[in-house]
């Protein structure tokens, strides 16, 4: 499955991801840690351990340095 990650106020990357994958697994392609953002789907977070099942997902930043 492939699945545009848009970072907001950064990137977006194309993924190519197995079925079966996690919200985690997916940002751990991007070189994310699920400490360190939220996902949304449809503008609303989804867990970490959910199989991904969406083709678009957003990813906001928790935690930015200064």
């Amino acid at each position: 499955m492939d699945v545009t990650v848009e970072v907001v106020g950064e990137t977006t990357h194309q993924v190519s991801i197995d079925n079966g994958a996690t919200y985690a697994d997916l940002l751990a392609a991007i070189n994310y840690s699920p400490q360190e953002v939220s996902v949304l789907v449809g503008g609303s977070p989804v867990p970490e351990d959910q199989s991904v099942g969406a083709e678009t997902v957003r990813v906001v930043r928790l935690i930015k340095g200064g």
